[in-house]
């Protein structure tokens, strides 16, 4: 056979080849990830309010906002930019934050500040006394406190069960090489974009859903490895 011919059929098998061996990768990675750990168990539920708002049967996004709501705006629009518009379309998702009952004219303020004509019902307040606001607080894994306002610009996720999820090991993969010591993530702050862009909303809440996806169909091994990349793995979306 002719060399030239020979080589033009060689470099067509590779160029068919190579998509198809780049879209099997991506499918096994799609379905091998790990559940995203608990960093606690049995989280306090949220008091009563009047809208009969829980954290039991949903994924919930679990904010401070205190007796100044205002103050949090930075916190709040990021909250609302980063996580809030890319997950409001999924099943169970919410957002719930706790204010004092004497600022509800403020968060109400704030809330203006940061629907700007979008449709934010799936995020909430919720007001509440101090001694609920910190018996709330009290029952999560954290290891900053809560300002004097009972306020924070960390948030948590917990889950259906009324866990609190996040990492036990935050090291990178570098850390990890050298043997650094362990250290986890529990809550997550809102001021610092990368960590609620990148760790919070591009990973640890997709795997959380891609998680809940598979348990309604009955494909989830707890046992299995978390996917490097889960760019495609959105699970559903329902109203």
């Amino acid at each position: 056979m002719d060399k030239k011919l020979l080589k033009r059929n060689f470099i067509l098998g590779i160029l068919f080849l190579l998509p198809v061996m780049f879209v099997l990768v991506l499918s096994l990675s799609k379905d091998n990830y790990n559940a995203l750990d608990i960093v606690k168990e049995g989280v306090v539920e949220i008091p009563v309010n009047e809208s009969n708002l829980t954290l039991k049967g949903h994924i919930t996004v679990l904010a401070f906002f205190g007796k100044k709501p205002m103050d949090k705006i930075i916190s709040a629009s990021n909250l609302k930019e980063l996580v809030y518009d890319k997950f409001k379309g999924f099943k169970k998702f919410q957002i719930i934050v706790l204010v004092h009952e004497s600022a509800k004219e403020e968060a109400e303020t704030l809330f203006k500040e940061i629907a700007t004509y979008e449709d934010l019902r799936f995020w909430q307040f919720v007001y509440a006394s101090e001694d609920d606001i910190l018996n709330t607080f009290q029952g999560l894994r954290s290891e900053i406190p809560l300002d004097a306002d009972l306020a924070s610009d960390h948030v948590f996720i917990v889950d259906t069960d009324l866990n609190q999820r996040g990492r036990l090991d935050d090291r990178t993969d570098n850390g990890i090489e050298k043997d650094r010591p362990i250290y986890g993530l529990y809550s997550y702050d809102c001021i610092e974009v990368a960590e609620i862009k990148n760790k919070m909303s591009s990973e640890d809440l997709r795997v959380l859903f891609t998680e809940y996806r598979q348990k309604r169909k009955g494909n989830f091994d707890s046992s299995s490895r978390r996917a490097n990349d889960l760019k495609g793995n959105h699970g559903e979306q329902e109203n």
